[in-house]
């Protein structure tokens, strides 16, 4: 994996570049669509290919690990093989899925022992097997297993986490770099900084990651019950202590009006369920606001879902036909929401790289705090 910085805006610090992989450049910065089951619900690779023009997508291994297994999925290809996606992918460790599970799963410094949502099986993920597991998977771009803890947290408990997180990142480098030597050029690891909504512990933890020399770096840890500001504040924080010529990758986070916010920040790389799940919920984000597509104003209204996109949902039908599928629960309506709204967000990324290019960010970015929350 190669990444090279193209422009950099002097106002801001926000980056416009490309990371080189082995299925695909990706131009950055990128949001990546979450497939968490090996597929974008609702939509077919060639959709994601040909309509979104995703260049990455994200899978994630819990689930994965799960069903149907990296056994299976290694026979056939690997995930890109088994998905029939030709284009690059990026997996989480499962961790974040782990520790959501509470009461079902035991953490300690050798991994974390946890029973399966589906049938109540104990599984054991260690630092080593999750880097194994993504390796059948052949993801481009893997992530280290982390401890993440919710907010609020004791201090205790967010350093305890953090120091667990930096111990488990070297145990998998070791590991990473000795039996999987031979793929380390076309299979990337990325560390996690953890460290709470604690700037200290978050510099104590991007100070020690940053020893492991890695091709990129992730955020973690944020998106788990603290205000969008703290957010903010600990990317803000922890951005410009990462390596400069590496991709840096800020996890769990992107409600649009908060995509800018974060490439503001030096961040290269975001992903979030939020365009997907809010789709099938009926909310559409467009450059005019979100439209709550149940709502009765709807029914007669003949208009494109957005104006401004060209997506085939906005060229092809109107926001009563919308309205029509969502109150009739019909299955078209999930693909049709989920295609427009994350080709609407993808866009956003294109247009703010093209900004970042031409010199233009700030007023980019001020034009997108000045987008009402919804259609009026």
């Amino acid at each position: 994996m190669r990444f090279e910085i193209e422009a950099v805006c002097p106002e801001t610090g926000a980056r416009a570049g490309h990371l080189y992989t082995a299925h695909g450049v990706i131009p950055t910065p990128i949001f990546m669509p979450v497939g968490t089951q090996g597929t974008v619900k609702g939509l077919t690779p060639q959709q994601l290919i040909e309509e979104v023009d995703a260049p990455i997508i994200l899978g994630n291994t819990y689930h994965l690990f799960l069903r149907p297994g990296p056994e299976l999925m290694h026979r056939h290809g690997g995930l890109h093989g088994f998905m029939q996606w030709p284009r690059a992918i990026l997996t989480d460790s499962g961790g974040f899925q782990v520790f959501s599970l509470s009461g079902l799963r035991r953490i300690s410094d050798e991994g974390v022992v946890f029973q399966s949502h589906l049938n109540g099986d104990r599984h054991l993920f260690t630092p080593e097997g999750t880097v194994d597991v993504q390796m059948a998977f052949n993801s481009d771009i893997l992530m280290v297993l982390d401890e993440c803890v919710g907010y609020p947290a004791e201090a205790r408990e967010v350093r305890a986490a953090m120091e667990r997180s930096v111990a488990w990142a070297r145990r998998q480098f070791a590991h990473y770099r000795g039996p999987h030597e031979a793929r380390v050029a076309t299979n990337t690891l990325f560390p996690i900084v953890q460290g709470g909504m604690d700037p200290v512990l978050r510099a104590a933890c991007a100070g020690q990651l940053v020893e492991l020399n890695a091709e990129g770096y992730a955020i973690g840890g944020l998106s788990v019950g603290e205000p969008r500001e703290l957010s903010l504040a600990m990317t803000e924080v922890t951005a410009p202590l990462l390596p400069y010529e590496k991709p840096r990758y800020v996890m769990g986070v992107g409600l649009p009006e908060e995509l800018t916010e974060y490439v503001a920040r030096g961040v290269d790389m975001m992903d979030c369920v939020m365009p997907s799940r809010n789709a099938r919920n009926g909310c559409l984000f467009t450059s005019q606001g979100k439209v709550l597509i149940k709502q009765s104003r709807f029914r007669e209204d003949f208009g494109p879902l957005d104006p401004q996109c060209r997506c085939y949902t906005c060229r092809t039908f109107s926001r009563a036909y919308l309205r029509h599928l969502y109150v009739a629960s019909e299955m078209l309506f999930g693909t049709l929401a989920t295609l427009h709204n994350l080709r609407y967000y993808l866009d956003r990324m294109r247009g703010m790289r093209a900004a970042i290019v031409e010199g233009r960010f700030p007023e980019f970015l001020q034009e997108s705090r000045s987008v009402p929350e919804q259609v009026g």
